[in-house]
């Protein structure tokens, strides 16, 4: 190596190298430390830390510093890796995710958990996966998945089901039925309209999904396969205007509501669900489809709330919730899934499946419940005791004849009032009924009036001064004359009965 005293060069515009990578021409300081270098290719190094090559490459191994960078060009960040988060400092400016790409769904951020110390806000909606939607106007999430100490995945606590026995636990009037009209399982109606050939079982039956006890059964005993199109048969609830109001009927906020249920059906197909809102006439379809032959399978469908609709603040009927199993053309004309005025042709708009054209067909339904909102929740089982309270506003069994045939059973106790042709016997119900109730009661000589005699009678004549709450029981003869009949009671013979009849 040639050393070149800097204070010695003069008048020298050329230094030319020998090819070859020994060959090189270098810079040193008086201790013999290298400041400089130029190889043959034409590489220049400064120091230890700083490389230029003859592309326009720059390799730092230190900490670059600059004031400014100018130009049109920027450069990629392709090649930058391993930076240590230490030395990453300073105010961020904002970033647009425009320009950002490249980057595979896996790598996303980082893989795994993000974690974000402090306040994190997202300036519109984020999506969870398909399922769950946050926004600044709340959390939507699909399905069932809300789990913590004290929502479970069970009943999440309150009366939320507005359908009365909905477990068909309860049936007050009997047990089977072969006529139209609630005459077994409280509260629900089944009817059929225009056909005379079809006979039918209604009844309340053990057959029942898990954790059930019973369910309700229309079962066909005498078929009719060729309908007229004014032909129909359907199995309903009514619900009481005043217990409605929360839905908001005919307001912009009026409220979506969810019907689930459990039905087996021994035809298969597609069946309807109606509801109609009486008081302002109008009506909206869901269909849902039976898939197996004698099987029990679940079923929800969610309606809108009707903005344009009304319920009335009273004792009347709010909405009717029905559940055609037969319905001929004359019912299937009409787009009902959305809300509209009530026609006939809409009323079952979507069925396909005819209940009745077979003795082998039958359908049973339980686990009823009608919430408010777009989702399906745990059924709301309730004691024995407190559906029957429930049901008791609308139909109270006062007495009845002892179902085994044993003996005399029942009674209206009192100090009545007696004269030559009736005795009068007032009578306290058990709860207030829904309006002043009617009198049911068998028509024979099964009565009794007893005070130091017993005689029988023959039915009873009135129901006077009722209200909802009480009322004067006004036998059809004195049964013996005289002041007697302290009380009232079942003479033994299968069938007989008192009742009181508030139904809507």
């Amino acid at each position: 190596m040639t050393v070149i005293n800097p204070n010695s060069i003069s008048g020298i515009t050329s230094i030319t190298l020998p090819s070859g990578d020994s060959n090189v021409l270098t810079i040193h300081t008086n201790d013999g430390t290298e400041r400089f270098r130029i190889d043959s290719s034409g590489n220049v190094k400064v120091g230890s830390a700083c490389t230029i090559s003859q592309d326009g490459d720059v390799f730092f191994t230190g900490v670059t510093t600059a004031t400014t960078f100018t130009g049109a060009h920027s450069g990629s960040g392709a090649n930058l890796t391993s930076l240590p988060a230490g030395n990453l400092t300073g105010a961020l400016p904002a970033i647009s995710g425009a320009n950002l790409t490249g980057i595979a769904a896996t790598d996303n951020v980082r893989t795994g958990i993000l974690d974000v110390a402090g306040v994190s806000t997202f300036r519109n909606t984020m999506n969870v996966g398909a399922a769950v939607t946050i926004s600044e106007s709340g959390i939507e999430a699909s399905g069932i998945g809300i789990t913590c100490a004290n929502i479970n995945g069970g009943q999440i606590g309150g009366r939320r089901n507005k359908i009365i026995n909905g477990a068909m636990s309860v049936a007050q009037r009997g047990t089977s039925s072969t006529d139209n009209g609630i005459k077994t399982v409280d509260r629900w109606n089944t009817s059929k309209s225009g056909m005379d050939q079809l006979a039918f079982t209604q009844k309340q039956v053990s057959d029942s999904p898990n954790g059930y006890s019973y369910s309700y059964e229309v079962d066909i005993t005498t078929a009719e396969t060729a309908q007229a199109g004014d032909e129909y048969m359907r199995v309903e609830q009514k619900i009481e205007a005043q217990d409605l109001q929360d839905l908001a009927y005919g307001t912009s906020g009026a409220k979506s509501v969810t019907v689930s249920f459990w039905v087996k059906s021994y035809q298969t197909g597609n069946y309807v669900v109606n509801f109609y809102a009486q008081d302002g006439n109008r009506q909206i379809t869901r269909t849902y489809t039976v898939n197996a032959s004698a099987t029990w399978e679940y079923k929800s469908v969610t309606i809108p709330g009707d903005t344009s609709g009304t319920i009335n603040n009273d004792t009347g009927s709010g909405l009717h919730l029905a559940f055609p199993i037969i319905a001929d053309s004359g019912y299937l004309t009409t787009d009902s899934t959305s809300w509209i005025n009530y026609t006939d042709g809409g009323y079952a708009y979507g069925q396909t499946v005819n209940l009745g054209s077979s003795t082998d067909n039958y359908w049973k339904i339980t686990g009823v419940q009608l919430e408010v909102g777009s989702q399906a929740t745990a059924f709301e089982h309730r004691s024995v005791g407190d559906e029957l309270s429930l049901c008791e506003r609308y139909y109270q069994l006062i007495m009845e004849d002892d179902l085994d045939g044993n003996g005399r059973t029942g009674g209206v106790g009192g100090t009545p009032y007696s004269d030559s042709s009736s005795v009068y016997c007032p009578i306290l119900f058990r709860c207030r009924m829904r309006t002043k109730p009617s009198l049911e009661s068998t028509a024979s000589s099964t009565f009794r009036t007893r005070r130091g005699n017993s005689a029988n009678f023959n039915g009873f004549s009135g129901f006077n001064d009722a209200s909802d709450h009480s009322g004067t029981i006004i036998t059809n003869g004195n049964a013996g004359g005289g002041d007697i009949g302290a009380y009232i009671w079942v003479e033994t013979n299968s069938g007989a009965k008192l009742a009181l009849d508030a139904e809507i």
